[in-house]
């Protein structure tokens, strides 16, 4: 592992799908900020050209002053998939990866969608590898963490999903065919860096961890424009 630099174990999915305010802790922080609690599942999209590997340098652009963390599961589809059931959605998932759904909070509220504020290149650095299903027991039973600059700053347990993931690929493959490689972040938990003012400074570094899927760890750094 010394000797070799990992990259995104995905680099080109057809879809990179989030959905917004999904854990408990995180809806009330947000309503507590002025924002709606969502009355369904909120799905937007992070552009496929925001991937960036696991250890890659995130850039934070010239454009932005408020760039944000946001720690969340990933989940993989196996197999190209419509209408599936919520007992059958275990089925379609081929594995899991960690994900930090790097934010611009000042593009993301500039527009109705999210998409403009998610979608800044490499601010979706995954990894660092795929754990396949079968190693998985529960995904509703693991722990996630970021730390920034080694300060924990969020925690929480996969538990804490409104929306677990089997009701997730329910509702989204009632809308769209999933396909072999789709990349779906299942939601992050409390204490964003927006809750606090705390935004994104070159040379920050953000480790984000799942039990059992190991983690990833990004250094921020000023975009080469």
């Amino acid at each position: 592992m010394s000797e070799v630099r990992l990259e995104a174990p995905i680099s080109d999915p057809q879809k990179f799908l989030a959905i917004g305010i999904n854990y408990k802790a995180h809806a009330d922080e947000a309503a507590a900020a002025g924002l709606p609690r969502p009355t369904s599942q909120l799905w937007f999209n992070k552009q496929v050209s925001c991937i960036n590997g696991p250890y890659g340098d995130v850039e934070i652009p010239a454009v932005s002053q408020q760039v944000d963390y946001e720690a969340e599961l990933g989940v993989v589809i196996g197999r190209r998939c419509r209408h599936v059931s919520r007992a059958e959605a275990r089925s379609v998932v081929a594995g899991y990866l960690v994900c930090n759904d790097v934010t611009a909070r000042d593009w993301q509220f500039r527009s109705p969608t999210f998409t403009l504020g998610k979608s800044f290149d490499t601010h979706g650095p995954i990894g660092p590898w795929i754990t396949t299903d079968d190693e998985v027991s529960d995904p509703h039973d693991l722990e996630l963490t970021l730390l920034l600059n080694g300060e924990v700053r969020q925690r929480t347990s996969t538990g804490d999903m409104i929306y677990d993931i089997w009701t997730q690929i329910e509702y989204l493959s009632t809308v769209m065919t999933l396909e072999p490689g789709d990349i779906l972040a299942t939601g992050t938990p409390a204490h964003v860096g927006i809750a606090t003012g705390t935004f994104m400074k070159p040379g920050d570094v953000v480790r984000v961890a799942v039990t059992g899927l190991g983690y990833i760890e990004n250094r921020f750094v000023v975009a080469q424009n």
